[in-house]
Order: C-alpha cells, then sequence, then structure tokens
C-alpha cells in the first residue's frame, strides 16, 4: 500500500517500445522475391518434371512408351500386300497409312508406319507390332527442358536461369538476424554448398 507523502518504489509501465520493423529495402526485396516466384511457377514446373524423367532416362524412354502387341487371326490376310497392310493397321485401331510395305525373302511382311513396324509371318495369320505412342505432356516438357525448340526458347531459358539466381540471392537476405544469414541460414546455405563438392571429391569427379 503506498504511504502518503512519498512516491512509489514500484516503477510505472512506460509507453511500448515497437518491435523493429525490417527496412524498407528488405520489404522491397520480399515482394519481388515473391512476385518472381508467382512468375516462375509454370516454368520450374516444366523444368523440375522434365528433369526427373529424363534422370532416369536409362530406366526408360521419358518421351514414348512401348505397345507391343502380337496376335494370330483366325484366317489368313489377303495375298495382296496393301490390302493386307490396311487390314492389320485397321484391327491395331491406326488411322495413319503405312509409309512402307516391304515383302522379305521369306514371304513375312513388313509394315512401316509413324509409331513402329508390324511384321506379318508368311502364313498370313501371325502378327507382331512394336508401336510406340508419345508421352505428349512429358515430351513437350523435355522438348523445352532440353532447348530443342526455335530459338526464342533460349532467350526465355536465360532469363529463367538468371530469374532464379535471382530468387537464391534475395532469399538470402529476407530475414534478418538469428533465422537468416546470421544462424541457421548459414548453416544450411553451408550444407546446400557441400552436398555437390562432398559429391564430386567422394565419386573423383568427371
Amino acid at each position: 500500500m503506498p504511504i502518503p507523502g512519498k512516491k512509489s518504489a514500484t516503477p510505472r509501465p512506460g509507453p511500448a517500445v515497437p518491435s523493429p520493423r525490417p527496412g524498407r529495402w528488405r520489404r522491397l526485396l520480399r515482394a519481388a522475391h515473391r512476385d518472381v516466384g508467382y512468375l516462375l511457377v509454370g516454368l520450374t514446373f516444366v523444368y523440375a518434371i522434365s528433369g526427373l524423367a529424363v534422370n532416369h532416362i536409362g530406366e526408360w524412354d521419358p518421351n514414348f512408351h512401348a505397345d507391343d502387341r502380337s496376335w494370330v487371326r483366325a484366317e489368313p490376310l489377303p495375298d495382296d500386300d496393301q490390302l493386307a497392310a490396311e487390314l492389320v493397321l485397321r484391327e491395331l485401331g491406326l488411322s495413319s497409312s503405312p509409309t512402307d510395305v516391304y515383302r522379305g525373302p521369306d514371304g513375312s511382311l513388313e509394315i512401316t508406319v509413324d509409331r513402329g513396324i508390324v511384321t506379318i509371318a508368311a502364313d498370313r495369320r501371325a502378327i507382331d507390332a512394336a508401336l510406340e505412342h508419345p508421352r505428349v505432356l512429358l515430351r513437350v516438357a523435355n522438348w523445352l527442358h532440353l532447348n530443342r525448340g526455335k530459338r526464342a526458347w533460349t532467350v526465355v531459358a536465360d532469363g529463367y536461369a538468371v530469374l532464379l539466381l535471382g530468387l537464391a540471392v534475395s532469399g538470402l537476405f529476407m530475414i534478418p538476424g538469428r533465422r537468416g544469414l546470421r544462424g541457421r541460414g548459414l548453416l544450411l546455405v553451408g550444407l546446400g554448398v557441400a552436398v555437390p563438392v562432398v559429391y564430386v571429391a567422394a565419386s573423383g569427379g568427371p
């Protein structure tokens, strides 16, 4: 209880001290980082998905999937090579015309189409088809990723790489203090740099 005529020893709470806010440059940096990140979402999906697909090219074909079929007809095909080819392609559900029809010395028939090769045995009944069908979206992504398009795409790809570097650099300075480069941020950056360095050293490099 305070004594009349004496000052209280209990300090009175002063005005609240506002917490430090990031400087104007950091706010602009965060806004730029955010907007560039939104802009690059589409291209990042293209390059990331295609990168995963091409990275395992030894295990599968990232552009086409195989369609191998074999069957024996109840009735032999007609002797006319062109007519036989058309009937087989119709049975396969292909609307395209054969690009080449070749009769081998043994009497077998080899039909070349834009999706593969169909072989008809000499008895005109046994048929083997080795076809391939494009993975439409993935094939387009790979075409863009490997820069097999026109020269204009080189400009787009270079711009994407530059902006991606900008995201990496701006990300270093977005958060101040111990949660940024002064603390765990520096540790994570060092870890990310160490991964390729250690791998090259352990594998012997190129």
